[in-house]
């Protein structure tokens, strides 16, 4: 492998992480989706672009340089704070929904309650 092809694939190995990064944001609706201008979610195909990453993670451990490994650990990082943010957002909504549809909820106390064992996206792989 030259020089240039080490370079070259460098660059690659941000380029796709980048594309992980930014679908897997996308779809949490943390970024316009550019081919509708909408915000959307979706946070099961926002757990499959993190997914891709940790397997990729995995995949090219010793073959990273130190830059690269922790840029990818980083933004590993960023996806799993904010799936579990948006999870728990997701979790709330939906008791938030229960609660409007039960008979005479007057309180609004326990909707600050966030619930435990929302684990998914927390591991390191």
């Amino acid at each position: 492998m030259t020089q240039e092809d080490h370079a070259s694939d460098a660059v690659r190995f941000v380029q796709l992480v980048a594309m992980f990064q930014m679908a897997s944001m996308q779809a949490m609706g943390k970024l316009v989706n550019p081919a509708t201008n909408e915000v959307e979610r979706d946070l099961e195909q926002a757990r499959g672009a993190i997914d891709m990453l940790e397997m990729l993670e995995r995949r090219t451990e010793g073959n990273r340089s130190a830059e690269e490994s922790e840029m990818l650990e980083k933004v590993l990082f960023e996806l799993r704070m904010n799936f579990v943010d948006e999870s728990r957002r997701e979790d709330a909504d939906v008791e938030d929904e229960g609660d409007d549809a039960g008979a005479g909820s007057d309180s609004e106390a326990g909707g600050s309650e966030v619930p435990e064992g929302d684990g998914e996206g927390g591991g390191t792989g």
